[in-house]
């Protein structure tokens, strides 16, 4: 096997093509005829390694670092499952893959660099999953596992966090893709749409529905479709635990007001869709009760133009974790100044002035 067999460069070339959405004879018009396109074609396939000048160009036009290409790969994204329209390409699948996949690389990295890896924890073992009250159950279980108790749930992304499950907000605007879990050689992981931030309720429900399909342990051959029905009985179940359901919404309910639904929103972090479907599966509310409200909620297009209230839960959704780690691997000397910045995406003048203080 000769050098460039050997190099991590092809792959990586590749990996950044993806991530950036180019193909190859794209790629070749945005480094403005620094190399051809049968000459990135060598590159790709291992045939030829890039002279000094043409791996800057490269690394300007895929907004990469020239170390990245370079990297060798330490991490596969495996068992993938996605939240997504059919209409989301072929292409952008890769892309949002492997721009995780990057991003999962890298914090494995820092969490070895600065010693502090955080193992996930199956919560249930000898178990199996095969109906809604299974689903309830498990939902139940873990609260009390990881001693949640009946509150709602402040932040559920540093809760997976702090539970061994790695989260990472990927910057898109394609309403096509909600997110996705995966497993790694480190743990399960879960990706989340950024778009979501202006529905923190839709994300926060996303972020438990993957939460179901990495705890669950689903009875054998069960259809796609009733895996997502339990997986979203699961999510009510855990974001709308029962009694303090109960107490909030109240029994047998024959009207509702829209004020006090908002309301309910703002306390659990949960939608009003979510909530109706709540109260209908522990009778709160009749069929009938359940039916108009969805007639209601699809007259004004809710699920498509936003519900009432999407703007009043304020709390904040985001994992500050990762960004933690790089900011002590760089206050300890373990990585600099500039491979801090590449981790967290941001420049050299923004890193310098998070570091502005050091306490030693």
């Amino acid at each position: 096997m000769n050098s460039a067999e050997a190099s991590p460069f092809p792959a990586r070339l590749k990996q950044a093509q993806l991530m950036c959405g180019f193909s190859l004879r794209e790629l070749a018009k945005k480094i403005d005829g620094a190399v051809s396109y049968a000459a990135l074609s060598k590159y790709e396939h291992g045939i030829m390694q890039p002279s000094s000048g043409v791996l800057i160009a490269l690394s300007r036009a895929l907004s990469q670092s020239p170390d990245f290409f370079f990297r060798p790969f330490r991490l596969e994204l495996t068992r993938v499952r996605f939240r997504k329209k059919s209409s989301l390409g072929a292409a952008a699948e890769k892309g949002f893959l492997e721009r995780a996949r990057d991003h999962f690389e890298r914090y494995r990295e820092i969490e070895e660099l600065v010693g502090d890896v955080r193992r996930f924890e199956p919560p249930f073992r000898g178990n199996s999953v095969s109906s809604p009250d299974d689903a309830e159950a498990m939902a139940r279980k873990l609260r009390e596992k990881w001693r949640l108790g009946m509150d709602p749930l402040p932040n559920i992304q540093e809760l997976l966090e702090e539970n061994g499950i790695k989260v990472f907000e990927l910057p898109t605007d394609d309403k096509h893709f909600d997110g996705l879990k995966a497993d790694t050689e480190t743990g399960p992981v879960v990706v989340l749409a950024s778009w979501l931030k202006g529905n923190l309720p839709r994300m926060r429900h996303t972020e438990v529905h993957e939460l179901a399909h990495i705890v669950l342990p689903l009875a054998k051959g069960i259809p796609e479709a009733d895996e997502e029905k339990l997986a979203n009985r699961f999510a009510g179940a855990f974001l709308l635990p029962e009694d303090a359901f109960r107490n909030a919404f109240g029994n047998h309910r024959l009207q509702l007001g829209i004020g006090e639904l908002i309301e309910m929103k703002r306390t659990f972090g949960a939608s009003i869709m979510a909530i109706m479907k709540r109260a209908e599966q522990l009778r709160l509310v009749g069929a009938a009760v359940y039916k108009r409200f969805c007639i209601h909620a699809s007259e004004r297009q809710w699920r498509t133009t936003g519900e009432p209230g999407d703007d009043q839960y304020v709390r904040d959704e985001v994992s500050g974790r990762f960004r933690r780690l790089v900011l002590r691997a760089v206050a300890e000397d373990v990585i600099s100044v500039s491979a801090g910045a590449e981790h967290l995406g941001i420049g050299l003048h923004e890193m310098r002035r998070e570091l502005k203080t050091v306490i030693a």
